[in-house]
């Protein structure tokens, strides 16, 4: 069955250290000076098929069984990487704000938990323009919500979503993320900087191009000294078939075959780095590190 504008929305509507505050669980990681937090928005609920449609039906079953995932629903976590060090205080992607999902949109509450306030910030870093990662922008005068931060997106996907055309190419079930994609941008129109593939954007912080997901969705190396992490955003989207199938099409994905394409490749570079990451939907607050199995790969959190 295709997923329609409104299964899609109906569905919608339905470390070293990690440290519990409520709903906010955490994850931590130092990189020399400077630290990684990973800060939780909630999470989304979503119809399976949003995701498992294209993929070999008689294969997934047993691989979700294991996973103890359900095919119908899932309830993947949103968690915010913010980095800190002397000269900077940088927040990947901004969450979904309050108009999204119910479950989601807590990040401001996060924040607070680890006293850091929205003026606090000074650089906002986009990895791609869906909903769930640019939606909570906005405060509620329409206005850009950290006020005092350099918004930064890279060139290819800032012009995607600003074409006037992809409300009308994305197909129906995406259109209003297009929508609601080209409004805030529109907000921070005279305040962004752009990006370009592999390019060094910060001191310590290189774009790392993993398109596919969407158009120029980026991925970062955060490195401070001889460590490093890698932000992921959605370039690898679920510890589950991401991990041990990363070859499969995923419905979430914008461009699967090259959504998939990025997937091998990228974990081909994190084993050979030695890098943790920091995935957004990736559970135990997303902070770990990733090793080779005979089934594929396979995400341990940081704090097992």
């Amino acid at each position: 069955m295709s997923l329609s504008r409104r299964t899609f929305l109906s569905g919608c509507a339905a470390l070293p250290f990690i440290a519990p505050f409520g709903r906010f669980a955490m994850a931590e990681l130092a990189i020399g000076e400077g630290t990684l937090t990973t800060i939780s928005d909630g999470n989304l609920t979503l119809p399976g098929s949003f995701i498992f449609e294209p993929m070999p039906q008689d294969e997934l079953a047993p691989l979700l069984k294991k996973a103890g995932v359900s095919q119908k629903t899932i309830t993947p976590d949103c968690n915010v990487s913010l980095y800190r060090d002397a000269e900077k205080t940088v927040l990947f992607d901004v969450g979904s704000g309050p108009d999204f999902q119910p479950s989601a949109g807590k990040l401001l509450e996060g924040l607070d938990q680890v006293n850091v306030a929205p003026e606090d910030v000074s650089h906002v870093v986009f990895t791609h323009a869906h909903p769930d990662h640019i939606w909570g922008l906005l405060d509620e005068f329409d206005e850009p919500l950290f006020s005092d931060a350099i918004y930064m997106i890279g060139r290819g996907e800032w012009d995607y979503w600003w074409n006037p055309e992809t409300v009308n190419t994305i197909g129906e079930a995406r259109a209003a993320m297009a929508v609601g994609a080209k409004r805030r941008l529109e907000a921070i129109e005279g305040l962004v900087e752009f990006f370009d593939n592999d390019q060094e954007i910060l001191p310590g912080i290189q774009a790392v191009s993993t398109p596919g997901h969407t158009p120029g969705h980026m991925s970062f190396e955060v490195r401070n000294g001889s460590e490093a992490a890698m932000v992921l955003g959605d370039a690898i989207g679920n510890h589950h078939v991401a991990f041990l199938r990363p070859d499969w099409l995923s419905g979430s994905d914008q461009n699967a075959e090259l959504a998939a394409a990025t997937r091998v490749n990228l974990f081909d570079r994190i084993i050979a780095d030695g890098v943790k990451i920091a995935g957004f939907h990736l559970p135990g607050g997303g902070i770990g590190y990733v090793e080779t199995s005979s089934e594929g790969y396979r995400f341990i959190p940081e704090n097992t």
